[in-house]
């Protein structure tokens, strides 16, 4: 039955429906907007995790700060803290407060001295590398080129001298084009790798050129290295000229002739 007029005769159940329907629309709106402040509060904490505000064993400002810096309750707070610790962030101590974690990319000792660990190091590469040289084609300023180009000529001019100049002279290379994407993350990616898997040393204390893998003797290795310097060539060529299919196609051929190298010298490794 409609309401008409100023009269009705289920006017009261009118008003308690009404009622109802307004309380029950402010519980949705701040059930709503609860996760929201939440969110707030996180992204904010981890923007300050992130940028160096907060370093690692700092502990967070107390709730009662929390509460007043960001206008929020005691539960959106705590809502907050359990996010970035699930997240891995922060640590809660019982008595003691809440503390920033370092959050470092950690890789087990134990599984990096593998030969499986070096392969699987290498599919990373690719998996990252190839799409990072084509990155660098379409987005590399003039100065991210000529470090690359700069990074190249070390190559080819350290290239007689050893397995250690030459493997620091092709990180500085891959590094010079995961730098020219501009992004982060890739950047961050090949830094992992250059500083904690590339690294690596054989069971008997020599040293893996973990780029490449290990040269051989003589002719041979003066020819392994002639091809190495041509390959990085390539990719340089292909970035130089803004070109991100041939990038993709000279990385990816690179690491794949170097899976191939070190496969071959973890194979006369095991048969010597």
């Amino acid at each position: 039955m409609l309401c008409a007029g100023t009269i009705c005769p289920t006017s009261r159940f009118c008003t308690r429906e009404r009622s109802a329907g307004m309380m029950d629309q402010g519980v949705t709106e701040r059930v709503k907007r609860k996760p929201k402040l939440a969110v707030r509060v996180i992204e904010a904490l981890k923007q300050r995790i992130e940028v160096g505000e907060l370093q690692p064993g700092n502990r967070l400002p107390p709730e009662t700060a929390l509460v007043e810096s960001f206008g929020v309750s005691r539960t959106v707070v705590r809502e907050a803290i359990t996010a970035l610790a699930v997240d891995g962030y922060v640590e809660p101590r019982h008595g003691a407060g809440v503390f920033v974690l370092a959050r470092e990319m950690s890789v087990s000792p134990m599984r990096l001295g593998s030969p499986a660990s070096l392969l699987d190091c290498m599919e990373l590469r690719i998996a990252v590398e190839v799409e990072a040289a084509a990155l660098a084609a379409v987005r590399r300023s003039s100065a991210q080129e000529a470090a690359i180009r700069e990074a190249h000529k070390a190559l080819h001019r350290l290239g007689e001298d050893g397995r250690e100049a030459r493997t620091r002279a092709d990180v500085e290379f891959h590094l010079a084009v995961a730098n020219a994407t501009n992004n982060t993350c890739f950047i961050d990616a090949a830094e992992m790798l250059a500083h904690r898997v590339m690294p690596l040393l054989r069971p008997n204390g020599e040293t893996l050129d973990p780029i490449n893998g290990a040269g051989e003797s003589g002719q041979r290795d003066g020819e392994r290295l002639r091809a190495i310097v041509e390959e990085h060539a390539a990719i340089l060529d292909a970035i130089s000229a803004a070109d991100p299919a041939a990038a993709r196609s000279a990385m990816r051929l690179h690491l794949s002739n170097a899976e191939r190298r070190l496969q071959r010298t973890q194979a006369l490794g095991l048969a010597s």
